[in-house]
């Protein structure tokens, strides 16, 4: 018995003088690594990386960018049970250790004594957020080492539930998933109070090995660490058996969920991104947690890219059907549905476009299933349009059965039109819609291409094509600038010139082939009359036309100093030629187009805010808005005048008759009276434009190959392009009121012959009313004279209002 007390007694004496050692020990290594360990302030403002997130105007999730997915959650909002749920796994003694659990590392001394092998650390969730924030992930003492005194550190500064707070969204979860709530929306779609026991479990098994152990990865080995942070639960007394069991028999619900993207703008994301990377540069942009608020809404945005989607199918469809997609083999047609859907699935899916087999013709209609499984039948409506295409401008005999279009086996491509489906196939061409607020340069819409994963380039801001008769009114701008007015007579007539630096002899034509004689510059503009802008052009000079056009915001190094100016040889974006227009809409000033409307910190704080020019007289701008934090500011500063406003009006005008009686006519079916705009298209139909407006919106799309090629016989501004700004301004003006530009009072309208532009008398047949600017107005002809002397005018002068 004696020999067994004095045993003990040594053994006790022994693990005194250990720990004395180990305590001396744990003092000089203090000493020694303090000076290099973070300080706990460090600690407590450690900044969390989180993703850049890219917002409309209306707060609607755009994009987000970031290697670390991450939504940072106070305490208070996450679950007890979720918490719970983590103690029970990785630290059931958290809320009594001092940071460090001396158990927990005398059973990780005891493993290594019995097995000579590293085993579990015995890790605290102290000493796992130190590491996480500030040390690395190797096993090594020195490591373990600093990783105790920095959790002890950190305990003696901070409460249980800061650390438990830091922890929750700091630790990695698997999937690009940092945080709890980052790793609720990227396994189940849900914010973290909606998640059930269950799957609050799953995600708090996921720290001993996030990648390889994730429901996603590995759903075995998922489940087994489910059902052990279940038990510990259990055991813990934070849930009883009833609720165990429950959770227990749930079955993997994990799916991968991206975060939830409400708006398909992934040019407008780029832009932003881009901008973000420039300002902040990448480290800080990626990961500071900004959110950026673009200035484009979502409705808008939707109906852009709708709109262009739309109208390069319609031009696809107009030119012939080009095939299948692909064709399986008879062995693959037997195989099981789930083969066959994986092979399906396994297509590319441009735009909105749908994959489908045929498995079935009959008659004038296909049975098909598509790639997500479901069976649909494709009716004529949507298959009689696929004649074979030829060529460009030819294409094979109309069908007049299904057959004579699918087989079964072929794999196609589908899309909804108007809630029904029609056989489809990808574009190929391409089209850019950009949509700009007139007064303060405000991108509302923007849409570069068919399909961004397909191509990445930016045709609204980056493809600088030839706009055709779209820059002409930039011309007659010039020309109106420089004392000709819209009645001023130029002869529509063949011309030749001797133009080295264009050819040794150009001779330009109108797009018609004919000729009109002497025309009205008005009548020019409206039917696009090719000879008339060029000879409006050598009439007021190259050199003044393109003096006058820099003030639109064209540069005028982009500018050829030749003729062909008129006929819109110059290289213009769309985005650029927007912006011109909107010189027209907004009375006569220059606005810079702009994207972000504000950037918010981590915090909440805006960290940018858009402080653009507006279309308005100095004493029109509106005061700071009330309630605003830091440098007050007015909420806008005047633009800068680009023309008269007497100059602005008459153009519009002008513009206005385009759509009334000429090219642009079928925009008429709008049902609006405030519409201008221009259509264009160069030679051979290589491009196709339309830039328009009314008060609210100015909006330019472009239509054309990346590689110059024609476009196809008749494709012009007016077909190719303008469909889709219909399309697009039809949706965007919905409960808009229409546009009154008061007239300035510089402007005056008269009586004028329409044939040789003199202004006649009031009783004068076939008359037309123009409008000219004060010092413009035409003088009386000698026929209108001898009437008024002769008493046909009733005694009256010709009106002037």
């Amino acid at each position: 018995m004696s020999r067994i007390i004095r045993l003990s007694l040594q053994a006790i004496a022994g693990l005194a003088a250990l720990a004395l050692l180990a305590g001396a020990g744990l003092v000089m290594a203090y000493i020694l690594l303090a000076p290099s360990l973070p300080s706990v302030e460090e600690v407590r403002s450690v900044e969390l990386q989180v993703p850049l997130r890219v917002y409309t105007r209306d707060g609607e999730l755009i994009d987000e960018f970031g290697q670390m997915r991450r939504t940072p959650v106070s305490l208070a909002n996450v679950p007890t049970t979720l918490q719970q749920a983590f103690i029970a796994a990785e630290d059931q003694r958290f809320y009594v250790h001092p940071g460090v659990d001396y158990q927990g590392i005398i059973r990780a001394v005891w493993y290594l004594v019995r097995t000579g092998e590293k085993g579990p650390g015995g890790s605290t969730i102290t000493m796992q957020l130190a590491r996480n924030l500030f040390l690395t992930a190797e096993r090594t003492y020195l490591r373990k080492l600093r990783e105790i005194l920095l959790a002890l550190r950190i305990e003696q500064e901070l409460e249980k539930a800061t650390i438990l707070e830091l922890y929750l969204n700091k630790i990695y979860l698997g999937q690009r998933a940092y945080g709890v709530a980052a790793a609720a929306e990227v396994y189940y779609g849900k914010p973290l109070a909606e998640l059930t026991l269950a799957q609050q479990a799953m995600i708090a098994g996921l720290p001993k090995a996030p990648s390889a152990w994730n429901p996603l990865a590995n759903p075995e080995r998922a489940l087994q660490r489910r059902a052990y942070v279940l038990g510990r639960m259990r055991e813990s007394g934070f849930i009883q058996t009833e609720r165990y069991e429950q959770a227990m028999a749930a079955p993997i619900t994990a799916a991968y969920h991206g975060r939830r993207r409400t708006v398909d703008a992934p040019f407008v994301a780029e832009m932003a991104r881009a901008w973000m990377v420039d300002r902040y540069g990448q480290q800080a942009a990626y990961t500071g947690g900004y959110e950026l608020y673009t200035t484009v809404t979502r409705e808008r945005q939707r109906a852009a890219r709708q709109a262009l989607r739309d109208g390069l199918h319609a031009y696809d469809e107009r030119h012939g059907y080009r095939g299948m997609l692909d064709e399986l083999s008879p062995e693959l047609l037997e195989a099981d549905r789930e083969q066959l859907l994986a092979r399906l699935d396994d297509y590319n899916r441009p735009g909105d476009l749908a994959v489908g087999l045929v498995e079935a013709v009959d008659g004038q209609q296909a049975s098909l299933l598509l790639h997500d499984g479901q069976r649909i039948t494709l009716g004529w409506a949507g298959l009689s349009w696929a004649r074979a295409q030829l060529g460009r401008n030819a294409m094979g005999p109309n069908p007049e059965a299904a057959d004579d279009v699918l087989v079964p086996g072929d794999v196609v491509y589908l899309r909804q039109a108007e809630g029904q489906w029609r056989l489809a196939q990808v574009p190929e061409p391409q089209a850019a819609l950009v949509s700009l607020d007139p007064e303060t340069g405000r991108m509302e819409a923007l849409v570069g291409g068919y399909d961004f994963a397909r191509s990445k380039f930016n045709r609204a801001t980056q493809a600088a094509r030839q706009p055709g008769s779209s820059f002409k009114p930039l011309i007659y701008s010039a020309a109106l600038a420089n004392g000709l007015t819209p009645a001023t007579l130029v002869n529509d007539a063949p011309v030749v010139f001797p133009d080295a630096s264009l050819e040794d002899v150009w001779r330009p034509e109108n797009y018609s082939g004919r000729v009109f004689g002497p025309t009205r510059l008005r009548e020019a503009l409206t039917f696009s009359r090719n000879l008339v802008s060029i000879r409006v052009l050598r009439r007021i000079g190259v050199d003044a036309a393109i003096e006058h056009i820099r003030r639109f915001g064209v540069p005028g190094d982009q500018l050829p100093r030749n003729l062909s100016l008129a006929l819109g040889s110059a290289e213009i974006t769309p985005m650029a030629l927007a912006r011109a227009y909107a010189v027209f809409a907004n009375g006569g000033y220059r606005v810079k187009p702009y994207l972000v409307e504000r950037v918010v910190d981590n915090n909440g704080v805006d960290q940018f805010r858009a402080w653009p020019r507006r279309a308005a007289e100095p004493e029109a701008i509106r005061p700071a808005e009330p309630g605003r934090t830091g440098p007050q500011r007015p909420a806008f500063r005047p633009a800068e005048r680009a023309i008269s406003a007497e100059n602005a009006w008459l153009m519009r005008s002008m513009l206005r008759d385009v759509v009334e009686r000429g090219t642009a006519r079928s925009a008429r079916a709008l049902g609006r009276g405030d519409i201008a705009g221009k259509t264009g298209t160069t030679n051979e139909q290589r491009d196709a434009w339309f830039s328009g407006f009314n008060g609210d919106l100015v909006s330019t799309v472009w239509v054309g190959f990346d590689e110059l090629q024609t476009l196809g016989r008749y494709e012009t501004g007016g077909r190719a392009a303008l469909p889709i700004w219909m399309d697009y301004m039809d949706a965007a003006l919905q409960g808009i009121d229409e546009t009154e530009w008061p007239r300035p009072e510089g402007l005056v309208t008269v009586r004028i012959d329409p044939e040789t532009g003199e202004r006649v008398g009031g009783g004068s047949e076939g008359a037309v009313f123009e409008t000219f600017r004060r010092e413009n107005v035409p003088s009386r002809s000698a026929r209108a004279q001898a009437e008024s002397r002769d008493g046909d005018d009733a005694g009256s002068e010709a009106p002037i209002f």
